[in-house]
Order: structure tokens, then sequence, then C-alpha cells
């Protein structure tokens, strides 16, 4: 707490100086009256706890540009009560600081340009494909946090407590929500000093039972004083540029750990520029900062989601500069609002990165047609912009979520955390759908093209199991092509399985070559014939799924 109190006394010295006159008040009927000593250090030891308080309580950066606004006040009132040449050098001080403060205060309009340079994304068509033997991180967070709260049970003290913010990252491989348990009051802080730990759940197997790690902490953001978390920050990097809410992240052996972005202004206290993290082993408190280029390996959120929600802002609105952005909107395109964490969604791709997603849409109003969408990665803060195929019109995410309200308008059910992949070379909306009471019921995909193609499925490789039946049936153009190698095959049918999937057959086959293999009857209408022992010449898209897509399918003597 040093620095702040350095920083106090200086500050209330500087103001001090400012506002006593130091040949004392105008001049009224009896002469000048003269300002004592005692009023002097009286006024300075006030103003000096003012600025302490204020600082302690707000947590921003210790930097003298941030005193713009007590420099201000306090020439303006020196000026005012000081005569002679006292009051022209203040008046002079009172005017540099009011020009100071105005171009503070208006730097928005000129650094527009500076911002879109730092949110300027690598631009290309489309993402890859997906690939169809993953399984996405698809469970909501809303369904997570539902899950959790039933477990709170096994939290010791649990009335002293309550669930924190949810954070989802890779540990040991697996794709994970972590979410704190957090201090539900300044008494039950005070009574409880540490947090216990942590919870666990799955991002991609929505039966998972959420698992409670013990691991005690005692800076967190809901404790209190010298422990509360930001604070902390603060006292350990009084100067530091934060930005974005603190965030937990755990290692590959469990141990948790609170991280915050840092950076700087774009120009006068305006604007952010990513640069790094700060870390902070949240029992011991012990905080080290990295560089972007010197994270660790466990680090998945390094960027913050706010951070990334501001950078698309940049990216979309100052494209032509801030007057374009009020009035002309040339080329504007507007960042979603439907992200699960500060209007951002995010995802991992088949490395096991994460980035994340937002789609951009058009400042007209009752436009639901997508303009592009981005990934950002999430420990470099590098982002690509996808303007997808510019022959056709994709649906947005608020597009999609209409389009599950209306599919289950009766059950009042509603889609949450849409993202868009490229399925089968496809771009498509996969949406969980949650009822009312935020349980988890089926998995939805319409395509963005074609938003007449769409399917649900109880888990999502269900869904995609029926969403590549119907892309096969042909359905607005669509082939359900991915980019796995197109081969072909000979063998005896060993067995059938048939279902009915809308107006037409969905045909499931085992070959003695131990492999299955799925086909619609609109693609193959006499595969409803199929049956044990046929020998059959297929031809099929080798994606490493349990089902391979089958494109053609011949019966032999058929």
């Amino acid at each position: 707490m040093g620095n702040i109190y350095l920083f106090s006394l200086i500050a209330g010295l500087l103001m001090a100086v400012l506002i006593a006159p130091f040949y004392g008040l105008p001049a009224g009927k009896k002469g000048r009256k003269k300002v004592g000593l005692s009023t002097h250090i009286g006024l300075a030891v006030f103003l000096t706890l003012l600025v302490f308080t204020f600082y302690y309580l707000f947590n921003i950066d210790r930097n003298l540009s941030s005193l713009w606004f007590f420099i201000l006040v306090s020439s303006a009132v020196g000026a005012l009560f000081s005569t002679g040449k006292e009051q022209f050098v203040k008046a002079l001080l009172f005017l540099g600081s009011l020009v100071f403060c105005l171009y503070l205060l208006t730097a928005f309009l000129f650094n527009a340009n500076e911002k879109y340079d730092t949110a300027k994304m690598d631009q290309q068509t489309e993402i890859k494909t997906f690939d169809e033997t993953k399984t996405p991180a698809s469970v909501p967070p809303q369904f997570a946090r539902n899950k959790m709260r039933k477990a709170f049970g096994q939290v010791p003290n649990t009335s002293y407590y309550e669930l924190g913010s949810l954070q989802i990252q890779k540990v040991n491989g697996e794709y994970v929500y972590i979410a704190p348990v957090e201090f539900s009051g300044i008494f039950k802080w005070w009574n409880g000093k540490t947090t216990p730990g942590y919870f666990t759940l799955s991002a991609t197997d929505s039966s998972a039972n959420p698992k409670f790690i013990k691991s005690e902490m005692v800076y967190t953001p809901s404790s209190y004083f010298g422990k509360n978390i930001e604070r902390h920050l603060r006292m350990m990097y009084p100067k530091s540029i934060f930005y974005g809410d603190v965030q937990l992240e755990v290692d590959e052996n469990g141990k948790p750990f609170y991280i915050r972005s840092y950076g700087n202004f774009i120009s006068a206290r305006n604007g952010f520029d990513v640069k790094g993290i700060v870390l902070v082993d949240p029992r011991s408190g012990k905080t080290e900062d990295y560089t972007l280029d010197d994270i660790p390996d466990f680090i998945d959120g390094a960027v913050s989601p706010e951070v990334v929600s501001v950078q698309n802002s940049y990216f979309g609105n100052y494209v032509h500069g801030f007057w374009n952005s009020v009035f002309g909107k040339k080329d504007v395109k507007l960042p979603s609002d439907e992200g699960t964490e500060a209007n951002v969604t995010p995802i991992f791709d088949e490395n096991g990165s994460m980035h994340y997603f937002t789609d951009f849409t058009s400042p007209k109003e009752g436009v639901d047609s997508m303009l592009g969408y981005s990934l950002t990665d999430s420990r470099t803060g590098k982002a690509t912009y996808y303007t997808g195929n510019l022959e056709e019109s994709y649906m947005d995410s608020e597009g999609a979520l209409q389009i599950i309200e209306k599919k289950f308008i009766e059950k009042k059910w509603k889609g949450k955390m849409p993202v868009l992949y490229n399925f089968y070379g496809e771009a498509s909306w996969l949406t969980p759908v949650l009822d009312s009471n935020g349980f988890l019921q089926n998995y939805f995909i319409v395509s963005a093209a074609n938003p007449e193609t769409s399917v649900y499925g109880t888990t999502p490789n269900d869904a995609l199991r029926q969403y590549k039946l119907a892309l096969q049936r042909g359905g607005g153009g669509l082939d359900g092509r991915s980019e796995a190698e197109e081969k072909q095959v000979s063998g005896t049918v060993l067995r059938v399985y048939k279902e009915k999937s809308g107006d037409f057959t969905a045909i499931s086959f085992l070959l003695d070559n131990k492999l299955s293999y799925i086909i619609s009857s609109e693609r193959e209408p006499l595969a409803i014939y199929l049956k044990e022992g046929d020998k059959v010449q297929v031809t099929y898209q080798d994606t490493g799924e349990d089902f391979l897509p089958a494109m053609q399918v011949k019966i032999e003597g058929l």
C-alpha cells in the first residue's frame, strides 16, 4: 500500500499548492487576509485523504494523467481565490489543464483510425471443415451453471459461498468449464477468510456431473480490502492499464491461478491495446507478468473476452473513421451481442487452441443477414475475419435463434450460444436448446445459407448424423460433401438398420470389412431394398466417423 500513500500525498500537496493562495485571499474592507500555515497543512491533509479514498475505492491506475479532473478543479479554484501575478500564473495553469482535459475527453473523435489499425484482422473466405470425428464444445454455460449449483452441496460451509464466473478451458486434453467458489458477502468473507476451491464440468458431455476440487484461495474477486484480487493487482502494478475481469485458469495439475489482461491506451487515456497478462497465485498472492509472446502453456484465455469484444467493435465500426460510424456507415458491420462472455463465444479448433467467435451483421435495422464472422486467438489476440461465400447470403446468429424459437414456440424453448461451423462443407449454426428452466433439451443445426435445412438431436453427434442425411437429400442445392477423401469399397452386407427420417428413410449397414455406412433413400432410392447378404459396391467419404457417409450404393443383381 506504500505506493498509494506516496501518490496520494504528492497529489494532495500539489492540489493544496494550486488552491491555497501564497499571498492571502483577495483584499476586503480590512485589506488582504493572510492564510495561515495551519490552513495550508489542513487543506493538504484533507486533499490527500480525498485522493487516497478516490483511488482506493475506484482502483484506477495511478499515473499522473489520471489526476486530470483534480488538477482542473484545483487550478480553477486557485485562480479564483488568488490575486496579482499568482492569479495570472494559476489562470494559465487552469487554461493548460482545460486544454488537456478537452484533449482527453474528445480523443475518441480523432483516434478511431488508430483503434482500427490495432484491431485490423486478416481476411479469409471460410473456416476449415469441422473434423467429423470430434465433438464440439457445445454445452452452454447456462446449463453448466445450473448443474454446478445443484452440486453445491459438495462445498463445505455452503452458506458462506456462491458460484463464481464460468471460464472454459482445456485441461489435460479435455474441454471443461471452471467456476470458482466465491464469498457471498463481506461478513461471510470476514468469518471464512478463504474460499475452498472450484468446480469443473465437461464442456462436451451434457450428461457429465460437476466435480468439486478442493484448493483454498485467499485472494479472490469476492474478498475484501487487501485480499480482493483486483485491489491486490493494483497494489502490485500501480501504473498498469488493466482491461476486463479477472479470470480463473487451472494448470494441468489442477492448481488454480487468476489472470488479468493488461496493455496500453490507444491515445489520451482512451481505447485499449492488449500487451500481456498478470498471473496471481490466489493462495499466496505471488504475482508474475508475461507478454503475450511468453505466457505459460496452460493458459487458454490470456486475452480477456472484454478485450476481444472491444477490438471487434473497433474493427467493425471504425473502418472509415469515427464520423462514418455515426453518419454514412459505409462498410460498417456490427458485432453480434449473442456471445456467452462479453458478447463473444469461446470455441476450440481441431488443434485444441481456443478462439473467440463473433458474427457481424449490418447496421441497418431489420436485416438478419450476416456480413461475416471472426475468430480471435485467445492467447495471442490475433484475429481472422471470414467473409463467407460471397455468392450466398448467410443468416446471422440472431436469425438462427429466431428459427429455433419458432420451431419450439409451444414449448417455449430457446437457443443459447449459437456458433458457426463448417459441417460437411456447409456453413451451419450449431445451437444448444434450453427449456424455460435452463435445462438442455437438444442440439439444433441449421444451414446459414439455406435456413430450410435444419435438424435437431439429443447430442451434437446425433444432430450431426441427421444433418448429414439432410444434406445428402440435396435440398437447397446442398450435397453434404466434406474435405474427406472419396473412396470405393466392395463387400457383403452383414447387418442393416432402417429408420424413417422425414419423408425419406435412413439406411445404416455393416459390411464384412467391419465398417458401417449410412445413406438416405432420397440420394439412393433403391437402398430401401438393401438386405443382409447382399453384395454391394459403395462410394463413400472417409471421414473417420463411426458411420461413414455413403454417396452411392450399387446392389449386385438389382
